[in-house]
């Protein structure tokens, strides 16, 4: 608003200074004339100079905002790139440790699985050795019967040769006159 008084009292000390120009014997018509183009343009000046001086401060507030909303999350944006660099960094950092625990950890799990391993093996071994010794008392035992029978049969063809050898005519008689007398 001051400056809008501002522009007007100028505008108004131009035009009094052009009438005073006029009175003075001034050119005439022409100087007339220039003194309403500079009338004119004072006023246009002071219309543009009050839109201006009424809308710049609120664009040029709204910018400023906007221009320090803008900073602030590019210092946000900064700072959480650091931090992600400093992570990273810091990874970096503990990544030769990680590394030998990794390998630490698949040493100790290559050993445990070797004893697992081990014990499986000497358990199936052991599974082998009681079935294979199951296998041959199983085959002692059909052996010893194979024998006890093959003896049996020995035995008793040896006995029917010695009873044929002994049988004689008059043997058989005797024998089946015993047979029928015990049956009655």
């Amino acid at each position: 608003m001051r400056r809008v008084t501002r522009v007007v009292a100028i505008a108004c000390l131009v035009a009094a200074a052009g009438f005073a120009q006029e009175s003075s014997g001034g050119e005439g018509s022409s100087g007339n004339l220039e003194l309403w183009k500079w009338a004119n343009f004072l006023v246009l000046a002071g219309a543009i100079g009050y839109l201006v001086g009424k809308n710049a401060p609120v664009f040029f507030a709204a910018r400023s905002l906007k221009i320090r909303k803008e900073i602030v999350e590019a210092e946000e944006a900064r700072k959480d790139a650091e931090a992600r660099a400093a992570a990273v960094d810091q990874r970096l950092a503990n990544l030769e440790a990680e590394i030998a625990a990794l390998r630490t950890e698949a040493h100790d799990e290559a050993r445990a699985e070797t004893a697992r391993a081990a014990q499986h093996t000497a358990a199936e071994l052991a599974k082998i050795q009681m079935h294979a010794e199951q296998e041959i008392a199983s085959a002692g035992k059909a052996a010893r019967m194979e024998l006890k029978r093959y003896a049996a049969d020995l035995a008793i063809e040896l006995a029917a040769r010695k009873i044929r050898a002994r049988m004689t005519p008059a043997t058989q008689d005797a024998l089946v006159r015993g047979f029928v007398r015990d049956l009655k």
